[in-house]
């Protein structure tokens, strides 16, 4: 599969039609058709239903579609920290949680970007897990992850952060009264949890090492959303301080008792062959500990 026949591809997927396609695409509608056709032969399926005004994708098309965008994004990436290598440039790449060990790395990001202008740097707001696979893949240069991980594949750096746990509650909430909360306050209470399958084992231990005797009605990849819910008193969060700004709103964050906190890590792939940029950036890292 080449790749300008997957930006064919794609092309038609966002434009929904294959003559607005060929107009973007600068060609005719019967070549943009007989590539397609091609491209499904070449694969053996389908990737498009034909309507009478748009197209629709299968599953496959839907699939194509997902990988195809990060191949592209790889290939833009790979290609940026090619190009003009007299200077330090290109693209950092980088994932991670909600945390505010972000706010660490914004220094390096101005410090680095004031010594090398040229330097692009893109973000990724996913779990642990999911940002752990984009750098197996290659999609992401670093990953930001909070304990615990499973790091022994990975070379990484432990930051100078903490990341404390508690409770989101509502302000209407009787929690809210409280300075700390103890797990035996929290058994009868509606709570969300994160999906990040080893965070999930730490707050099992601290609840006492039995999930079923507290009432989860759910889970939460990112806390912006599960906040909301909390903002009209559906549930609670079990979450980190400092992730969501409780000032002048109907929300109260309560810290755990006893304490739990999390190291806060930079990781990144074992034998990793970095671009100039990402060599630059991990050394200011580095030199700021």
């Amino acid at each position: 599969m080449e790749l300008r026949v997957l930006t064919y591809f794609l092309t038609v997927a966002s434009e929904k039609t294959i003559s607005k396609a060929a107009e973007v695409l600068h060609l005719s509608q019967p070549t943009l058709s007989k590539q397609l056709k091609e491209l499904e032969e070449e694969l053996g399926v389908t990737l498009f239903t034909r309507g009478n005004r748009f197209i629709t994708l299968t599953e496959d098309g839907i699939y194509l579609m997902n990988r195809g965008k990060e191949i592209l994004s790889l290939v833009e990436s790979t290609t940026t920290n090619l190009i003009k290598n007299e200077i330090i440039s290109g693209r950092i790449t980088i994932g991670g949680g909600e945390t505010q060990a972000f706010e660490f790395l914004g220094r390096i990001f101005h410090d680095l970007r004031n010594d090398y202008p040229e330097i692009d740097i893109h973000l990724y707001s996913g779990n642990a897990d999911d940002v752990l696979e984009k750098i197996d893949t290659g999609l992401l240069d670093f990953g930001l992850v909070i304990d615990p991980v499973e790091k022994q594949k990975y070379e990484y750096i432990r930051l100078p952060l903490i990341d404390s746990w508690g409770i989101l509650v509502n302000n209407l909430h009787p929690l809210a009264n409280l300075d700390k909360v103890q797990p035996k306050d929290i058994q009868r209470t509606p709570l969300l949890i994160s999906n990040q399958s080893l965070v999930d084992n730490q707050l099992s231990e601290w609840l006492g090492g039995n999930m079923d005797h507290f009432n989860v009605i759910g889970t939460y990849n990112l806390l912006y959303n599960a906040s909301l819910l909390v903002k009209e008193n559906v549930a609670s969060v079990l979450c980190i301080d400092g992730i969501v700004n409780t000032t002048n709103t109907n929300l109260t964050f309560v810290p755990f008792s006893p304490p739990l906190s999390a190291n806060v890590n930079l990781v990144w792939k074992k034998d990793q062959f970095f671009s100039r940029a990402s060599k630059e950036f991990l050394r200011m890292i580095k030199a700021s500990l």
